[in-house]
């Protein structure tokens, strides 16, 4: 008898044996249980995940004489035939190779005879993505209304390619990736009744090849048995497929996080030596990096966040202890770009270990408040304490600047103050008075005088400001912004001999104003017990620039 391989003699016989695909099992049983099999499924998926076992196991439930509760008995007559392929009854179309209309007629014609034996007749489609227009549209009348006696199952990979009509005919089932353990695990248990020795770690490297495939991984299992002739180990199955160790990846990711420049030249000594495949060892160190940040993300009670081995989670959790998530962030940047660069260049070997000895020199990433607290070093510094210790309570809270009432203020700051408000309100006459030079005031009785003077390079200014009009409107501003008892008097700059140290015009005096408010705001900062903690730490000044 000729050889079966494993992927054949492992294949499911029911529903309980699917791996991976309980949400398929579960409503299929529910349906026939409950007779609400729909006429028309549509199974979608990844390849290897069990499609086609599923249409079998179906035609087997629903024509086995010996089934109970509608589970096949998989030894008479109708399941051997099914299993086989030889079944009359039901009848699977290779959907690539019989795409034209010609076969579809063929179908509709076979569809109006009752079965030979048992209540249906099933019609798998394998690849049903593949038919022409012509050959769906020939379908489609008979895919919404069959016989009673005819149940149509679609498998695809690619249900994209499936026009609308007849995606709204029949029922969809999504077969999802199968995960790693589960696969690892099936192959053990196949490892033990084959009587064939074989280490976890070995079967992790081949599920993790199949990659989400139950089809693919047995068929690499396979391959492995007959090359290893004998028990299998990780260093054999890593050589028949010609992949990363998984030891040198974990001591390269090691040296990468802890910026070991000596065990990363190791790697890459051991890397040239065994003559890996760049791009395939880049890969594989960004979705080691992705794995470490994921599980140091993850709660403890939760190990299935990523389908790895109890062992390597074990090792990338203790190996994120000891960086942050932002340092995780930098080297999966630095590997995305290593990645990016080695199919570019004709020595992509020299590429990936430059990518290396650039993430290994990578500085370390320190949170500056940990820094500034003194809690934290810098790489390639000393010990720095900064001299004075942030406020516990507030640390980034600066003392708030105390505003002056009206009363307090100098007569010059009055002064500004009222050209701002008359801008508010008549911005051509604060245009005016802004250029006035403030003298200061004069005390006469109970009366106080604001003593202006016009700039000698503005003196038709003085007329405008002594207009009737303007002069009323001015003069009104005044009693209501300084109160009764203010009045004010204009001249010219050349009359006015002894005029103070104080004058100035307002906008003059706002510009000072301004940089008076700057120079405090300065002060406060450089005061501030942070600012005097960075520049400690850092040996530098700083610049307050406006935005």
């Amino acid at each position: 008898m000729s050889y079966q391989v494993i992927a054949r003699k492992w294949r499911p016989q029911n529903f309980d044996q699917l791996m991976g695909q309980n949400h398929i099992s579960q409503t299929l049983s529910n349906a026939l249980k409950n007779d609400r099999l729909p006429h028309a499924l549509l199974f979608t998926g990844p390849r290897g995940t069990g499609k086609t076992s599923s249409a079998r196991i179906l035609a087997k439930s629903l024509r086995c004489e010996n089934a109970i509760a509608f589970t096949p008995c998989g030894v008479c007559a109708s399941c051997q035939d099914i299993a086989s392929g030889r079944a009359t009854d039901v009848i699977e179309i290779d959907g690539a190779s019989n795409n034209g209309v010609d076969a579809i007629r063929e179908l509709r014609e076979g569809v109006a005879f009752m079965p030979s034996s048992g209540k249906y007749k099933v019609y798998i489609i394998d690849e049903v993505h593949m038919l022409s227009t012509s050959a769906f549209n020939a379908l489609l009348k008979t895919l919404e209304e069959p016989p009673a006696h005819v149940i149509f199952i679609l498998a695809t990979t690619e249900v994209h390619k499936i026009p609308q009509t007849i995606l709204s005919r029949c029922q969809r089932f999504d077969f999802r990736r199968i995960s790693t353990r589960i696969i690892a695990d099936f192959m053990a248990k196949i490892c033990r009744e084959e009587k064939i020795t074989a280490d976890d770690e070995a079967l992790w490297v081949i599920a993790r090849q199949g990659d989400g495939s139950m089809r693919d991984a047995l068929s690499l299992l396979d391959q492995v048995i007959t090359f290893a002739n004998s028990s299998l180990n990780k260093s054999n199955v890593v050589e028949i497929l010609g992949l990363t160790d998984r030891s040198l990846l974990m001591g390269a990711l090691k040296a990468l996080v802890e910026r070991d420049r000596e065990g990363s030249l190791q790697v890459i000594q051991k890397l040239a030596q065994a003559g890996y495949e760049p791009s395939l060892f880049a890969t594989d160190l960004l979705e080691s990096i992705r794995n470490a940040l994921l599980i140091k993300l993850s709660p403890v009670d939760q190990p299935d966040i990523i389908d790895l081995p109890d062992s390597e989670i074990q090792f990338l959790r203790t190996l994120g202890k000891g960086s942050s998530e932002e340092e995780l962030h930098l080297l999966f940047d630095m590997a995305l770009k290593g990645a990016a660069d080695i199919p570019k260049s004709s020595e992509p070997r020299i590429v990936l270990e430059m990518a290396l000895l650039r993430m290994a020199a990578a500085p370390r990433l320190v949170d500056l408040r940990k820094l500034f607290s003194g809690h934290a070093t810098p790489t390639g510094s000393t010990e720095l304490k900064p001299q004075v210790q942030a406020s516990a309570a507030s640390p980034m809270a600066a003392p708030a600047p105390q505003k002056k009432s009206q009363e307090t203020k100098p007569p010059a700051e009055r002064w500004f103050d009222f050209v701002q408000v008359v801008r508010q309100s008549e911005a051509l006459l604060a245009a005016k008075i802004e250029n006035l030079l403030y003298i200061g005031e004069q005390q006469s009785d109970n009366k106080k005088t604001i003593l202006l003077a016009v700039p000698a390079k503005m003196a038709f200014l003085k007329e405008q400001i002594l207009d009737a009009g303007t002069r009323k409107k001015l003069q009104s501003m005044i009693d209501t912004f300084f109160g009764s008892g203010y009045a004010f008097d204009v001249k010219s700059e050349d009359k006015t001999a002894s005029a103070s140290e104080t004058t100035v015009s307002a906008q003059k005096l706002g510009q000072a104003i301004e940089k008076q408010k700057e120079d405090d705001l300065t002060k406060q900062v450089a005061d501030h017990p942070m600012v005097k903690s960075a520049t400690s730490v850092f040996k530098g000044s700083f610049k307050i620039k406006n935005p």
